[in-house]
């Protein structure tokens, strides 16, 4: 049972921990986050050819080789892809939380996907769960430096390192 739920996402992948309590405290530095799972935008691993006709954006050649702009639209077609991702994000949350018995969730994520994923998460009702949000890409770090930076933003209850 793990009282903290961490979630880090940026657009292409998200990493799920939980914050547990060394076994023997006296002797073991802690608490530590344990990853529990990752999952990454299909989308966004697509190359360009895979998702689109066009690769270019806003142009096309009519009669004549006459060139003409007009807007495709990605940008909504991404919104989308990026609402979908964060459906897929909530859900592994709610499955962890009553998995774990996480009354506390951090979610730390680049500030587009943080909204969506925020919608998401009032669309699957993770109630009981007291959300803390952190609008910042840390999906690169490390767990120990992920800890440190957490614990310094007061999100995280620091870690007790012990002397050998």
């Amino acid at each position: 049972m793990s009282q903290f739920l961490v979630a880090v996402i940026d657009g292409t992948r998200a990493r799920f921990f939980t914050l547990e309590q060394a076994e023997v405290p006296e002797y073991e530095s802690g608490p530590n986050l344990i990853e529990r799972g990752d999952m990454v935008n299909p989308a966004k691993e697509l190359a360009g050819k895979e998702l689109w006709a066009n690769v270019k954006t806003g142009r096309n050649r009519g009669a004549g080789n006459q060139a003409h702009g007009y807007d495709d639209r990605r940008d909504s077609h991404l919104g989308e892809f990026g609402r979908r991702f964060a459906g897929a994000i909530a859900e592994e949350i709610a499955q962890l939380k009553n998995g774990h018995q996480a009354s506390r969730l951090v979610l730390v994520a680049e500030p587009q996907i943080l909204g969506f994923v925020r919608d998401a998460l009032n669309a699957q009702s993770v109630n009981g769960v007291q959300i803390d949000e952190l609008a910042k890409d840390l999906s690169k770090l490390k767990p120990l430096d992920l800890h440190e930076y957490l614990s310094s933003k007061a999100l995280l209850p620091a870690r007790k390192n012990v002397s050998s």
